[in-house]
């Protein structure tokens, strides 16, 4: 008589996600788009912390100049996350992976714990080395200094906010299964529709690019916008509710 052998349900996700870690360690696109992305980075806070010297930014602050590259540089995160989801679907790689990983909320789970492992790191050191340049080049102006309490806090609403807009990303990769489409529509959002969105209405502060930018750089005069952790709130809540759509399309879809 045989005995069929079950894995224990945390066995077989540490297993799904070392999976994932290694399939994601393996995609040279995901190294080239967060290499860019960090070098874009300097080159992006090195123009701004200059321009800071010569008074065109009105009186410096490092992080204000440190952190000003961001806004562009989250379309390097925005497309990491496409890229990481997309890629299942390039030549059919999906087929393996679910046939190795049968169960598909626990293999998309992983993908994107995974996906979070790599881009906190990176988005911790890509926020951190601008604010750095930014302090190394403003250093001798009366006005530069930098409270670390304070600077903790932005740098967290930073990481916080390139992650989640990564997985959101992968969230829509998922559901349309192409980087070129899903890249158009959500770098499309980001960077046309949402700020064209904000000078038309204050309901716009509830939208998820809006909502990520309030975590890091707050504006407590402006009734349009929302407090750091409001913002985190909303942009968690986008978050997690594209990842619930996406799971339910990818438990139903025929792949």
């Amino acid at each position: 008589m045989s005995t069929e052998i079950v894995r224990p349900r945390s066995r077989e996700f540490v297993q799904a996600l070392a999976a994932e870690l290694s399939k994601l360690g393996s995609l040279p696109a995901i190294w080239l788009t967060l290499g860019v992305s960090l070098i874009l980075n300097l080159v992006l806070a090195a123009a701004f912390a200059s321009a800071g010297l010569q008074g065109s930014t009105g009186t410096p602050n490092v992080l204000d100049i440190g952190l000003a590259s961001i806004s562009y540089i989250q379309a390097g995160y925005i497309i990491l996350g496409i890229v990481a989801s997309c890629s299942e679907y390039t030549g059919g790689q999906i087929h393996t992976t679910l046939t190795a990983m049968p169960r598909r909320s626990l293999q998309l789970v992983a993908a994107h714990l995974a996906l979070t492992i790599i881009v906190v790191p990176a988005a911790i050191i890509t926020a951190a080395s601008s604010v750095l340049l930014a302090a190394i080049t403003l250093g001798d102006v009366p006005s530069a200094s930098l409270d670390l309490g304070s600077t903790i806090g932005v740098l967290a609403g930073v990481t916080v906010h390139l992650g989640l807009m990564t997985l959101l990303s992968a969230s829509l990769g998922v559901l349309l299964r192409r980087t070129l489409p899903a890249a158009i529509v959500v770098l499309g959002y980001t960077f046309i529709a949402g700020p064209l969105l904000r000078e038309q209405t204050t309901q716009a502060k509830y939208l998820p690019d809006t909502a990520g930018l309030a975590m890091w750089f707050p504006q407590p005069g402006d009734a349009s916008a929302l407090p750091p952790a409001q913002g985190a709130i909303v942009l968690v809540a986008w978050t997690f509710a594209a990842f619930v759509v996406a799971l339910a399309v990818y438990r139903k879809r025929d792949m």
